[in-house]
């Protein structure tokens, strides 16, 4: 019986998913490590409040003042004044110039892991500015010929769940901006397959070297 627990953990632990969630957009952007139901934000980072210092109450004079200066101090106090919230931001986009190294760095780290890291969400929205609609047309044509040349790679790559690719024109806005999100997970089993792998090809080229080095032939 204790052998079957032993399997069961051992088979919940090995289909247990880690991973990252990764956001792009105009406050910048948004790191938080997977792991199984428990997710953990690395950026950004939280910022601590600080507590407010406490003012020294101002001793007592001895000498008593008037009323009437009394009644007048009071009078000019003009109390707390009501705190307005602040209005609620919609979230934009990040300069496009910021985001791409970031994509590039990302697909060249796990280009090793073909296939075996799945997307569960991909959401990417581009928004093309200028002022000028013959300019934004071909720029919009220019945008889904791109979309339409890269996503079978990174098909090649990661096996997608879930994707929402948009492309808008703006003609206000100053540049072209990008509001992009990312949710990549593997599960513990796949890591410690691909370790093992990894351990047993090191292990055999060590070999290989070992037997060149003794005069052997090496096969």
């Amino acid at each position: 019986m204790g052998w079957l627990i032993t399997l069961g953990i051992l088979t919940l632990i090995a289909v247990t998913p880690i991973g990252a969630k990764i956001r792009y957009d105009d406050e910048g952007i948004f790191l938080s490590v997977i792991l199984g139901p428990f997710r953990l934000t690395l950026l950004p980072k939280k910022k601590k409040e600080k507590k407010p210092k406490k003012e020294k109450k101002p001793k007592e004079k001895t000498n008593k003042q008037k009323p009437a200066e009394k009644k007048a101090e009071y009078q000019t106090d003009p109390g707390p004044k009501p705190v307005s919230k602040p209005a609620e931001k919609k979230k934009a986009g990040g300069p496009i110039t910021d985001f791409l190294p970031l994509v590039n760095a990302v697909l060249k780290f796990l280009n090793d892991l073909r296939r075996k890291i799945r997307i569960d969400h991909l959401d990417v929205k581009l928004i093309l500015a200028g002022d000028d609609p013959c300019d934004l047309a071909v720029n919009y044509g220019r945008a889904w010929a791109a979309v339409g040349n890269l996503l079978p790679r990174v098909e090649r790559i990661f096996v997608i769940r879930k994707r929402n690719i948009d492309v808008e024109c703006d003609f206000t806005a100053d540049e072209t901006l990008v509001n992009a999100g990312l949710e990549l997970t593997i599960t513990i089993g796949r890591v410690l397959s691909i370790t093992c792998l990894l351990i047993f090809r090191a292990v055999k080229e060590l070999i290989k070297i070992l037997i060149k080095r003794k005069g052997g032939a090496a096969k």
